[in-house]
């Protein structure tokens, strides 16, 4: 009888537990929980105690799939961006020095570097490796609909950046097209906060500023921009005359804008939109110009 009150305080202490088997344990038998959720140093060959840590494991999944979904492709934006400019720099080291006092180009290129915050250490490397052995390319192509591309890229292996630009263009719907570069002139473009900005008083402030043009436009952002066009040798002038007149500077350049423009249909639009996109992923190339002309 004693034996049994016993057992009996003992059930009551220890409540038997049900295993995944369905079974009911008795008191002083354990439960091995899988592999899967068990957790122990690497230094061990095998856990010296069970710990079910499923919930914890599954939560932290969670957690880095929504950090993935939401940081990864900014992160990824951010490098592909970091990598432009360091082609930028090194096209404009070529071109006229490694003194940014004496190569507008170069001093525009980083400040730019500098607005979207591209580390110290990235900028000064990339002008360092622009002494290095490099050829500037330039690639005349017609895309959908007849649009014209101007593809300018930076390589130290001719071959293999012609291959790659080709089985892009012929996997998008693009060819090489002599004669292309003659639609495109090159010229200085200084960009400003487009936000509450009249289209009277943007080419008030153009005239005022010595611009020849301004082009409404969008930055990566989808938020409107003025583009102030001038001859190459005045951008600096401009530049300041802009700043003078109490104007935010975002940027200044050079690019190839086309003579003329021309409209896509939808379907044309789309397909020349995933050429440049695939042609602007390419590590070699350092900018994509186009003749698209962008509705409103």
């Amino acid at each position: 009888m004693a034996g049994a009150a016993v057992l009996r305080s003992l059930r009551i202490l220890h409540p038997r537990t049900l295993a995944t088997s369905g079974r009911f344990l008795d008191p002083g038998e354990c439960v091995l929980f899988p592999a899967s959720c068990v957790l122990y140093p690497p230094w061990r060959s095998s856990p010296a105690r069970s710990l079910q840590v499923c919930s914890a494991l599954c939560a932290g999944h969670n957690k880095w799939s929504k950090v993935k979904n939401i940081k990864g492709p900014k992160d990824v934006a951010r490098c592909k961006m970091f990598m432009k400019f360091a082609l930028l720099i090194k096209v404009a080291v070529k071109e006229g020095g490694t003194n940014p006092g004496m190569n507008v180009n170069l001093a525009n290129v980083l400040e730019q570097c500098r607005s979207k915050n591209m580390p110290k250490t990235s900028i000064e490397s990339a002008i360092k490796n622009a002494t290095k052995p490099g050829l500037q390319l330039t690639y005349e192509v017609r895309g959908p609909g007849g649009c014209m591309l101007l593809i300018e890229a930076l390589t130290d292996n001719r071959t293999g950046t012609n291959h790659e630009i080709k089985r892009l263009l012929s996997k998008n719907g693009g060819m090489i097209s002599e004669g292309v570069r003659h639609n495109f002139i090159r010229k200085g473009v200084v960009v400003v906060p487009g936000q509450n900005v009249s289209t009277d008083r943007a080419l008030e402030l153009a005239i005022e500023g010595g611009a020849e043009d301004v082009q409404e436009s969008e930055d990566e952002e989808e938020q409107p921009i003025l583009k102030f066009i001038c001859d190459m040798v005045e951008t600096s002038k401009v530049r300041a005359s802009l700043g003078k007149l109490g104007l935010e500077i975002t940027s200044v350049g050079l690019e190839f804008l086309p003579r003329i423009s021309l409209s896509l249909s939808e379907d044309q639009l789309e397909a020349a939109s995933m050429l440049v996109e695939a042609l602007s992923d390419c590590p070699d190339v350092v900018q994509v110009w186009d003749n698209i002309q962008a509705d409103s």
